[in-house]
């Protein structure tokens, strides 16, 4: 599969200036979480295999070259599997929308069924859809959809190797696909609720055909602490690595951080960094969501409200302390900075899900009659669509985002201490 890469590479290069041949790109989705990242991968092999035509056939990761540093989990993964970061394509180094305007673009979808608003112009490219979600997308003679709601989009694509070309696979590759329906079935546990009979099946397929593959837990492990791990992230990566952003009257954005708040304030020049990713990316609060774990894995979360205008960080703070649903149990705590106020956070089980209806009722009496309200939400929607930006989206499998947090985990991890706990208050608020 390596040469296979390389020679995307060299091709992609070699062929941007020539009318024929065109391409046949299999993209993932705006996370480029571990999934769609092995998913583009897998499938575009298989195709390369399988596939009679003269066009380049080329996986590509649907984030900036730069970003992939943000997605830890994927890095491991590639590197466990000896695969070198530099053998990768990514969304800036090939223009879609200029290969679609000559003709020469064939576009397959994994690990989603319909193109984000930013890359409607590219329908008319699309020849074939893979994707494990709720189908948005109707089937034509011209564009197969197979969509079934299975833990992972790898175990689809798993199933497709095996079904049709069983002989590519090898080691690298399955172990590729196995670390990744691992990943998103959460060790295939059925108390975390993500895993079908389907995945168990293609996991064990892989098991089976394949013995020298790590073992389930220590390679879960592996990966979800691979996922957490910040250390050699500066500021700026911190901040993107797991980051919502939502605009009204105010342009602000929702960080979360897997360090201790004490350990993020003292990093030095911190109010300075802040300061210049704010102006960069025009955010005038940012709002910073910290969690970890206590050595008997009890999580801990804490929160931090940073702007320059005190009247906004003031606001802002005072809208979340009066907060209702849910109740954040605020306790201030010391800062060392004066445009940063700090918390402790009682509930434990509000993560940036729950925060975010919050957020969003803050801008939205904001934007009507200027007075803030106490932080009562009623029957709000939580919306999940995302501004677009110049960031990265959240990776679908985020700690924060439903999985394992919302969706559940085993007794394996801190995470499954989280998970067991959202459910409880779930379940509670019903």
């Amino acid at each position: 599969m390596e040469e296979f890469l390389l020679s995307c590479r060299q091709a992609v290069q070699a062929s941007m200036d020539q009318a024929e041949p065109g391409f046949h790109v299999v993209l993932g989705n705006e996370s480029c979480d571990l999934d769609s990242m092995v998913s583009a991968l897998a499938f575009a092999y298989f195709l390369s295999k399988t596939a009679h035509s003269k066009t380049l056939i080329v996986p590509l990761l649907n984030i900036r070259q730069a970003d992939l540093v943000l997605r830890s989990d994927n890095v491991f993964l590639l590197r466990q599997t000896g695969f070198s970061p530099d053998l990768l394509l990514f969304r800036d180094q090939l223009d879609l929308q200029a290969l679609q305007r000559a003709g020469r673009l064939r576009l397959t979808l994994v690990d989603h069924n319909v193109l984000p608003s930013s890359d409607r112009d590219l329908e008319g490219a699309v020849v074939e859809v893979i994707d494990h979600r709720q189908q948005e997308r109707e089937p034509s003679p011209a564009c197969p959809v197979t969509v079934e709601m299975v833990g992972s989009c790898a175990t689809l694509i798993t199933e497709r190797i095996i079904q049709k070309a069983p002989e590519i696979l090898d080691q690298q590759l399955a172990q590729l696909l196995y670390a990744t329906i691992l990943l998103d079935c959460v060790n295939m546990a059925p108390a975390a609720g993500k895993v079908t009979p389907k995945d168990s099946q293609y996991a064990a397929a892989l098991e089976a055909r394949f013995p020298a593959l790590p073992p389930r837990g220590a390679l879960f492990q592996a990966l979800q602490n691979a996922k957490f791990d910040v250390s050699g992230l500066n500021t700026e990566q911190m901040l993107l690595k797991d980051m919502k952003a939502v605009s009204g009257s105010l342009s602000l954005a929702i960080s979360v951080l897997y360090i201790t708040l004490e350990e993020f304030l003292q990093r030095a020049e911190l109010e300075a960094e802040l300061s210049d990713f704010c102006q960069k990316l025009g955010f005038e609060l940012l709002l910073l969501m910290t969690i970890s774990f206590t050595e008997t894995k009890e999580p801990i979360r804490e929160l931090a409200v940073f702007s320059h205008s005190a009247a906004c960080r003031e606001q802002m703070c005072q809208y979340l302390e009066r907060a209702r649903n849910p109740a954040l149990n605020l306790c201030p705590i010391s800062s060392p900075h004066p445009h940063i106020a700090a918390y402790q956070q009682g509930n434990t089980l509000a993560s940036r899900k729950k925060l975010l209806p919050i957020v969003k009722d803050f801008l939205r009496d904001r934007d009507g009659d200027g007075r803030l309200g106490d932080g009562r939400l009623g029957d709000v929607e939580e919306e999940e669509e995302e501004e677009e930006s110049q960031v990265p989206p959240t990776p679908m499998n985020s700690l924060v985002e439903g999985c394992p947090l919302d969706d559940g985990l085993p007794c394996i991890s801190a995470q499954d201490l989280e998970e067991k706990f959202s459910k409880m208050a779930e379940r509670g608020g019903d």
